[in-house]
């Protein structure tokens, strides 16, 4: 009977093994992220709207990009004067926010191929007596810290030694505060942010068109060692190119397709 007794309750020991393995089995698997860190006051490539929602151009393609590969997107905005440390600490998967391609930014960051085209503009008040580069000698001019605009005017050591000061700002929402109020003579800064801001007030600023120092490109960053992800990443990206989705979403932000 003892023996009965033992079988009977190992059976069932076994039975309850076979069915807890069989619900962990069942269980559907966590749904992967990618970690986009960005700045939430670059319109119009990501911002917030009037209901604090984060859009913008990289929004819309990193969430399609995203959802091509069967993942999420989720937004992190962060500091961008610490974005390698924040990506390289692990903390974000990705920087996807009009990111410039340099090659001393490629000593610490895998880029994507180039998406589109990156100029850096003078942008004044109407009726400034700034025409040109050579106008911002004894002026006030201001730049985001750690931006493409901020190392094109500090490589320029002739341009910045003949600045009456040279401003740095957390980002392009606060220089063009200080630029409207006069606190500022001129802001340097990318092209397409720039424009932006003169739509939203009309007959306001002027952009000097000759661009200052090279033209760059814009490029989606991740770890050096996550070449997988940026893989295939590049690989959404140049399908959603050849569908003509990267147009139509470039036609919604830019009324013209302009992605590289």
């Amino acid at each position: 009977m003892k023996k009965i007794v033992a079988l009977v309750m190992l059976v069932m020991l076994a039975g309850l093994v076979l069915a807890g393995c069989g619900s962990t089995n069942t269980k559907a698997p966590a749904k992967q992220k990618i970690v986009v860190g960005l700045d939430d006051s670059f319109p119009p490539m990501g911002f917030r709207d009037d209901k604090n929602n984060i859009v913008g151009f990289d929004i819309d393609m990193a969430k399609e990009a995203a959802k091509r590969l069967g993942m999420e997107a989720e937004f992190k905005p962060i500091d961008w004067g610490s974005k390698e440390v924040e990506l390289n600490g692990k903390r974000i998967d990705a920087l996807w926010n009009a990111m410039n391609i340099t090659e001393e930014r490629k000593k610490n960051v895998l880029f994507s191929e180039p998406y589109m085209e990156s100029k850096q503009l003078i942008f004044v008040p109407v009726g400034s007596p700034i025409k040109g580069e050579a106008d911002l000698a004894g002026k006030v001019v201001g730049v985001q810290q750690a931006s493409i605009g901020d190392e094109t005017v500090d490589k320029d050591a002739k341009l910045k030694a003949s600045l009456k000061d040279f401003k740095k700002y957390p980002d392009c929402v606060a220089a063009f505060m200080d630029l409207k109020a006069g606190r500022l003579d001129a802001i340097v800064t990318d092209e397409i942010l720039g424009r932006y801001y003169m739509s939203k007030e009309p007959g306001k600023y002027i952009a000097i068109e000759k661009a200052l120092g090279e033209v760059g490109v814009y490029g989606v960053g991740f770890r050096k060692d996550d070449k997988e992800l940026r893989d295939k990443v590049q690989k959404a990206l140049d399908e959603m190119k050849k569908d003509g989705t990267s147009a139509k979403i470039s036609e919604k932000w830019f009324g013209a397709n302009i992605v590289k």
